[in-house]
């Protein structure tokens, strides 16, 4: 449907300007619409939060998985006598066999 401009009537523009209020009114902030934001930024703050919790959960039990093998897989050997041993064995050969 096409507006003819020649064709205005009162009638029309009661219309058009009932519509022009309506348009205002909508446009308007209400309380409403501030509560409704505020509890929408509120969700959307509080899911980021659990987002980046979950990120972090993630990695350190990623760190702690990583650290548990490390401490429960085998030694490698290393060559020859542990610096303990090597210790162990000048002072032995110093003071003789039976200190």
């Amino acid at each position: 449907m096409t507006h003819d401009p020649d064709d205005h009537t009162d009638d029309h523009t009661d219309e058009f300007d009932e519509l022009d209020t309506l348009f205002a009114q909508a446009r308007t902030l209400t309380p409403a619409d501030l509560g409704a934001a505020d509890r929408f930024l509120t969700r959307r703050r509080a899911a980021r939060t659990r987002s980046r919790a979950g990120w972090l959960t993630g990695a350190l039990a990623s760190a702690a998985l990583v650290a548990g093998l490390t401490v429960l897989r085998p030694a490698t050997q290393l060559p020859g006598p542990l610096p303990s041993s090597a210790a162990y064995d000048a002072y032995q050969s110093a003071w003789g066999a039976d200190w």
